[in-house]
């Protein structure tokens, strides 16, 4: 799993970067396999007086770009919580692709007897 950080107008510290590296090993390590790439981008939305902080996530799988996006107030709680939910977007992902296959085969099944 390739996970690639930018930050933008603001300075990235080692402490930031291991902290999303660990969030996000945590919230994907379930379907770590269907992933391809993760891109971080974070930004520092208004400046520095505003303090809001947005954390982007794209997530790349086979076929698809799963992309979650969160602000707060504060950087870590930005990383929190769009790792979080970029874990349960890609679990649904899966659970998806899953009952697909599932739907799919019974019927190729079913084809190949009917047509021998």
């Amino acid at each position: 799993m390739q996970i690639k950080i930018q930050a933008r107008d603001f300075l990235m510290t080692h402490a930031i970067r291991e902290h999303i590296e660990r969030r996000l090993r945590y919230a994907l390590s379930s379907c770590y396999r269907h992933i391809k790439r993760i891109m971080v981008r974070l930004s520092d939305i208004n400046g520095p007086r505003s303090g809001d902080k947005r954390c982007h996530i794209e997530v790349i799988v086979p076929g698809q770009t799963l992309v979650v996006e969160d602000t707060k107030s504060d950087l870590y709680s930005a990383v929190n919580s769009a790792s979080s939910r970029a874990g349960r977007s890609v679990g649904r992902w899966l659970r998806r692709r899953r009952d697909i296959k599932c739907i799919q085969a019974p019927a190729k099944r079913l084809l190949l007897e009917h047509n021998p």
